[in-house]
């Protein structure tokens, strides 16, 4: 465990990621699972630290190897992208965060494919920042599997005993609604079933959270449970998925909670996400799976109203951090 080394990336280095990641790998909780670099731009870390006045030192190295500081130090893989702080637009969405975050990421996803770092912690990025840099990439999940070549890359949201995978998630609710078939959700069951074995679960319980109030009470409020997925459930239980469902679904996140199912899959991104983010917003972590390396999120974007003033929270890139650490010790890749 002490060993194992995650990267950190700073995200878009005009929002709040590079003080949230400074001050979670400063912290004791950190440094106790392990070593954490942190994959950025050297002058941006110490602008912030000096703005702040933060009691953190920074030191740059120039491998992986390198990063293992006693103390109250902080290991910088230094990109050198931003050399020159005036030129950041702080707050603002730029051309110049949107490259820089994109190169950060590649660098900690090249490390992580050659086996150099055990998994990846990252900081929020922002979407118009990368298409004014030129990129097309709709958020990390989508780049990452890009780089490592990835097709089946799942998100999993896990705070304490709750893991929430996902069916739909960038889609409307109306959409979701009318494009929703037994085939496509038997697909999801099944993929969260490998999801929840790749990390280590040899006896799965799955639950399938339902559409309608209520689970629809025997059609009365809707057919989808009837007619999809019911239907999805028998299907996916026939090809060896243990799935309960469809739950009602304001039961099933807090029987999960209790230990009754080992993940819930959520049909939308709003019911999966008011669960996990109501229960802790601040210590929800989003876990991307199925990529040849485990990568772990905070919930939450780059935040540039309060951007380098000392008041962002960095209790969720903490728990990035040592989710990544706990993950990698008992993931295994299913691509």
């Amino acid at each position: 465990m002490k060993g194992r080394i995650i990267a950190a990336t700073m995200g878009d280095p005009s929002g709040i990621g590079p003080e949230i990641v400074l001050r979670a790998c400063a912290s004791e909780r950190v440094r106790a699972k392990g070593t954490c670099v942190v994959i950025g731009d050297m002058a941006v870390m110490e602008a912030v630290r000096n703005r702040l006045g933060m009691d953190i030192a920074v030191s740059r190295v120039r491998n992986v190897e390198e990063a293992f500081h006693p103390g109250n130090v902080v290991s910088v893989f230094d990109m050198e992208i931003v050399r020159d702080v005036s030129s950041l637009l702080v707050g603002e969405v730029s051309e110049l965060g949107g490259r820089a975050a994109v190169s950060y990421i590649r660098k900690a996803a090249d490390l992580a494919l050659d086996g150099k770092v055990d998994g990846i912690a990252t900081a929020p990025i922002n979407k118009e920042a990368l298409q004014k840099a030129g990129f097309s990439y709709i958020g990390h999940t989508e780049m990452l599997s890009s780089m490592a070549g990835s097709s089946d890359s799942v998100t999993m949201f896990m705070v304490d005993r709750l893991k929430i995978f996902f069916h739909t998630r960038h889609i409307s609710l109306r959409k979701m609604i009318e494009e929703l078939n037994i085939t496509g959700v038997t697909d999801s069951i099944l993929l969260a079933d490998t999801c929840l074995r790749s990390l280590g679960y040899a006896k799965r319980r799955l639950a399938l959270a339902a559409l309608n109030p209520h689970a629809s009470d025997g059609g009365l409020f809707g057919r989808e449970e009837a007619e999809v997925l019911v239907p999805a459930c028998e299907a996916a239980r026939e090809r060896g998925a243990n799935v309960d469902g469809p739950v009602p679904a304001d039961s099933v996140f807090h029987r999960a909670l209790e230990g009754e199912f080992d993940g819930v899959l959520s049909l939308y991104h709003d019911q999966g996400h008011i669960a996990a983010k109501t229960y802790d917003f601040y210590r929800t972590v989003s876990v991307t799976l199925g990529l040849p390396f485990i990568r772990t999120s905070v919930d939450h974007g780059t935040a540039f109203d309060i951007a380098w003033k000392g008041t962002a929270n960095p209790a969720s890139m903490e728990e990035a951090i040592i989710s990544c650490f706990d993950l990698a010790q008992k993931y295994v890749p299913f691509t």
